[in-house]
């Protein structure tokens, strides 16, 4: 059960909606978005498959955005920067930096990831499902980027660092 109030928001682990999983390299369980948090922030957790990508390249013009690695290991670009993340790390990426992550080659990883202040994402993440069920379009995606303030960017830094871990 789900417990909202004004001075607490709790979300029990059986209540996390869960978008992805089954045969999906990325499974997300959505925790609390900004409406639960009266704007302070937005969680989910995600878990990846043995070097699985996460999330292509993107900024946010107004929030930072935490990784936690709750275990395995995790590859995270933050600017021009790619770092690995073990089990107990985090990292925080300011807005208007260019970030994405992804399970390290070889490791799952399990990140709880908050982005604050929070934003209303949690459909987003239903976006991002349909879009892999073939049930919306990458335009609609594309056209979503200033409501989730989810700006896509391309990143050669991290085309290449995922190219060399992985072949």
């Amino acid at each position: 059960m789900s417990l909202i109030t004004p001075e607490t928001a709790v979300v029990r682990a059986a209540d996390a909606e869960i978008v992805g999983g089954g045969d999906a390299p990325a499974t997300g369980r959505l925790l609390l978005d900004s409406s639960s948090t009266a704007g302070a922030l937005s969680s989910l957790r995600m878990t990846l498959t043995p070097g699985a990508d996460g999330a292509v390249p993107h900024l946010h013009t107004a929030s930072s955005e935490l990784f936690y690695v709750l275990g395995g290991a995790a590859q995270v670009l933050a600017g021009e920067e790619v770092l690995t993340l073990e089990e107990g790390d985090m990292a925080v990426v300011p807005p208007n930096v260019a970030h994405a992550f992804a399970a390290a080659p070889g490791s799952e990883a399990d990140l709880l990831i908050v982005i604050t202040p929070g934003v209303e994402r949690f459909e987003y993440f239903r976006l991002l499902a349909r879009l892999r069920a073939g049930e919306a379009t990458l335009e609609e995606l594309l056209n979503s980027q200033e409501l989730y303030d989810n700006h896509f960017l391309d990143s050669p830094r991290w085309k290449e660092a995922r190219s060399l871990e992985q072949g």
